[in-house]
């Protein structure tokens, strides 16, 4: 693709319609998915030869005095709480941050001290990398691309960006898996750690916890400190898989994050991220600073941040005894962390409508989702005698299972409220596996993350992952209410209405269709992608500001 922009201008628009020619299409995935991870042999080696292009070694990152975060759940916020932690622990310090994906705008996805790089920044360093891949075009193998798939071009960027910042401390969330991510490159990085595991990306992973677990460890090296938090699937067996990695590499250290309990101090922080599952990763981002400060560079970067952030919160070795406090900073920095799209509430000020998002995409996580909507929605409506309408949104990416995951929602709204809406059924229920979690939505919209009914979807957040016939046919979403009415049974005049619907913008028309309702409870999960659309729209009504933070919260 040529480089030159029509009147000479390379703007943040155009960097995002060159960075889009780089997605990797329907096809390309699915080859990947078929070929068993064999593609995955040439992926380190690329990113190594990529990166030596653009005027980088390996050994330059190690400058970036990296933390790196994989996981199944939770690595993102984790990698949020950590940067939280270490922005408060030392403000004159510069902090990166690199994740994925975004929510509206590329740029979210490359932070300094917790902002987005501005449209002219992101500009500046994207044109640079993208200009050196062309300028340098020596390649070991001819089948080998100009210019890297999105993400590993994105990871480019960060690696770029961030060196040219000098930021004191980059933090580093991987794609996906871990052993053979794009983020990997880093020799030496300060301290790893890995969240909790599930099964997600069985294609490309593996199909067993024990298979995603060596990919996770991956991240793992020689003279690096290591941790992970304690895990509730397949623990003994995943748990052997880590530590093992962490031997065989020679990190330099390995510990268990211990995991909250209620009598532990952290358990009584207001997260800035709601959600009883995110204490665990506060707890891995807290060992994750401490353990950062605690080295010879972040000795020397933050000085004093030992003291201020609290002895460590691990288990094994010296250092297992237990936690008797948690410092005034460190409950500061872990109340003030922001994620947009995980566990987010977002009222209207104009209409009586509540969004809640979040972007959960595993069976374990959506139940978690469910479990949090039901906590955070149950106000007193029924109570006063208010008409209650509650919709569910949701969309999932290619490959994943609707029955399972769409079924973890319903579990857990079967067991949460059979005994709490009797607003919700007024005459007897039929029998039914999820009676009652059938009656919970007033409707249930399964749609395509296409951002308008036009068809098209914001420069950010066009995607080529899934199949132009699939979206036009809306096949993935016909398969969903199939998986759902299978689930729910049928014959219920009572069930939620279910709505198969081209766009985000067509779902968020039903919404606010009404049908007399005095308060509409909306519940938008599935996929942070579907997520990141509705937040575009949001922010357009002027219900999130700038940063993706509610302005009537």
């Amino acid at each position: 693709m040529s480089t030159q922009r029509s009147g000479g201008q390379r703007t943040y628009a155009d960097a995002i319609e060159a960075l889009n020619t780089l997605q990797s299409n329907a096809a390309t995935i699915e080859a990947i998915r078929k070929s068993g991870g064999r593609l995955n042999d040439f992926a380190i080696p690329e990113m190594v030869e990529y990166l030596g292009r653009i005027g980088y070694t390996q050994e330059d990152l190690n400058r970036l005095n990296v933390i790196h975060i994989t996981g199944t759940k939770g690595k993102g916020s984790t990698s949020a709480f950590t940067s939280s932690l270490l922005q408060h622990a030392s403000p004159g310090a510069k902090i990166g941050l690199y994740t994925s994906p975004h929510m509206i705008a590329v740029r979210e996805r490359i932070r300094i001290n917790g902002s987005p790089l501005d449209e002219a920044d992101f500009a500046d360093k994207f044109w640079h990398v993208w200009d050196a891949l062309e300028q340098n075009t020596a390649r070991a193998h001819e089948f080998t691309p100009l210019r890297p798939i999105y993400f590993r071009f994105l990871t480019l960027l960060a690696f770029h960006t961030f060196l040219a910042h000098k930021v004191d401390t980059a933090i580093l969330e991987v794609g996906i898996g871990g052993m053979y991510d794009s983020t990997n490159i880093v020799p030496r990085p300060v301290v790893c750690g890995i969240t909790a595991l599930g099964m997600d990306h069985v294609a490309m992973l593996g199909n067993t916890i024990e298979l995603i677990a060596a990919q996770k460890a991956g991240i793992y090296k020689h003279g690096s400190a290591a941790l992970a938090v304690r895990q509730l699937l397949g623990r003994e067996s995943a748990e052997k898989v880590l530590e093992d990695r962490a031997k065989e590499v020679g990190a330099s250290s390995f510990h268990f994050v211990r995991t909250p309990a209620g009598e532990d101090p952290i358990s009584s922080v207001k997260l800035g991220l709601p959600g009883i599952h995110q204490y665990s990763n506060a707890s891995l981002a807290l060992a994750l600073a401490q353990t950062f400060v605690r080295s010879p560079v972040g000795k020397q970067v933050f000085a004093g941040a030992e003291e201020s952030l609290g002895p460590l919160i691990l288990e094994g070795g010296d250092e297992a005894a237990a936690v008797q406090q948690i410092t005034p900073l460190a409950k500061q920095a872990l109340e003030a962390a922001h994620w947009p799209g995980r566990c987010q509430r977002i009222p209207s000020q104009t209409s009586a409508i509540t969004y809640f998002l979040d972007g959960a995409h595993t069976t374990d996580s959506l139940a978690l989702c469910a479990r949090w909507f039901l906590s955070s929605s149950s106000s007193s409506a029924a109570e006063q005698g208010k008409k209650r309408r509650r919709v569910f949104i949701f969309n999932c990416t290619n490959g994943r299972s609707g029955p399972d995951l769409l079924g973890s929602v319903l579990s857990e709204i079967e067991a949460g409220s059979s005994t709490s809406t009797s607003d919700s059924s007024s005459s007897s229920s039929p029998s039914s596996r999820f009676a009652t979690a059938a009656r919970f939505f007033t409707d249930v919209a399964f749609c395509t993350n296409t951002t308008f009914r036009s068809g098209r979807s914001a420069g950010d957040l066009t995607s080529k992952a899934v199949d132009p016939a699939d979206l036009e046919a809306l096949t993935i979403q016909n398969q969903l209410k199939d998986a759902w009415l299978s689930l729910v049974g049928s014959g219920d005049d009572e069930a939620a209405k279910v709505h198969v619907l081209p766009s985000i913008e067509d779902a968020l028309l039903l919404v606010k269709e009404g049908n007399g309702a005095e308060e509409t409870q909306v519940l938008v999960s599935g996929s942070l992608h579907l997520v990141g659309g509705v937040m575009a729209h949001l922010r357009e009504e002027g219900l999130l500001d700038d940063e993706l933070r509610s302005v009537y919260a």
